[in-house]
């Protein structure tokens, strides 16, 4: 766990994607970091004392997914599978697929195993199952916010977890897609072609690890389309800020499906820069309360922290 000072800083961004503006200045309050994912080890002690069980391995209840094909009722989850050759970005589920079985035991469906992979991320892990293991340890998830101060690592406003350079002098400083070619052929220059033990690239000034990359992190916020930004005329920064509203976060283009989604921020290891440059702290995006998937993880705050100023 990582102590972090209470402060000001500059919050999301105008430079890239719409979801992210506008960029604003918010305060928070102290807090303590995990300064990695959680990791297979770690969850498999949660679960191993308490005997819990991911939404990923519950059955399902057909009366939740009206219309979905009887052969993904089932336990399982997302997986992402590569293309054989270049297909349209636009349409994201020709690179993942349902796989029966799939679980944070299981990160590539029935046959894989976490067995020789302890420090890697846990997967397929669902907001509530995020949620369970923190409160088993004391914790909780981090709003949006506190999430992104920490990425942030005390550089106020730059572009990426360690500066204004994707690749400063050259060196690769997170786990993400490598090349031009997503979502079917990676160069591997990264060592990984999917997750990579927690730790296996620079921490951020805070001495966080893995803030850009690898997995997705869960947040406890409400998703909303932009930030709020400041209240016209208000004299203070907002302090603490949360989400939107359950309502908000609906997806409307799937109006059949009135699931909650919440924020999560970081980006993971299938992050190309041709496609899906989110690797950034101000970057965001929305998940379903429900949905796990094999790039999607979290990690855990507690109150605290030094006291002082960013």
């Amino acid at each position: 766990m990582v102590d972090l000072p209470g402060g000001a800083f500059t919050m999301g961004s105008d430079s890239h994607y719409a979801e992210e503006a506008p960029a604003h200045q918010v305060r928070v309050d102290g807090f303590t970091i995990e300064s990695t994912a959680v990791t297979n080890v770690e969850f498999a002690a949660f679960v191993e004392a308490t005997g819990y069980v991911t939404v990923a391995e519950r059955d399902l209840d057909p009366a939740d997914y009206p219309g979905a094909p009887p052969e993904n009722l089932q336990p399982g989850s997302l997986v992402f599978t590569p293309t054989p050759g270049p297909v349209d970005l636009r349409h994201l589920s020709q690179w993942w697929t349902w796989k029966p079985g799939a679980s944070w035991r299981h990160p590539q469906g029935p046959r894989s195993s976490v067995e020789a992979k302890g420090d890697h991320p846990v997967v397929h892990v669902a907001h509530e199952d995020a949620q369970a293991y923190a409160s088993w340890v004391g914790g909780r998830l981090p709003t949006e916010a506190e999430w992104e101060y920490a990425a942030r690592g005390g550089l106020e406003g730059a572009a990426y977890t360690w500066g204004e350079e994707a690749r400063p002098g050259g060196r690769i400083m997170a786990n993400t897609w490598d090349g031009p070619d997503f979502p079917w052929r990676s160069t591997g220059e990264s060592g990984f072609l999917r997750t990579a033990p927690v730790g296996s690239f620079p921490p951020n000034g805070f001495g966080l690890f893995d803030m850009a990359g690898n997995v997705w992190e869960w947040t406890d916020d409400w998703w909303s389309e932009r930030h709020p930004g400041r209240s016209q005329g208000s004299c203070c920064l907002p302090s603490n800020p949360r989400g939107g509203s359950l309502e908000e976060s609906y997806d409307r283009a799937q109006p059949q499906f009135r699931v909650g989604r919440k924020v999560v921020k970081g980006g993971s290891h299938l992050c190309a820069d041709s496609y899906c440059l989110r690797y950034r702290p101000a970057a965001r995006r929305p998940q379903m309360l429900d949905t796990g998937t094999s790039h999607q993880g979290f990690r855990c705050v507690r109150p605290g922290g030094r006291d002082g100023a960013a």
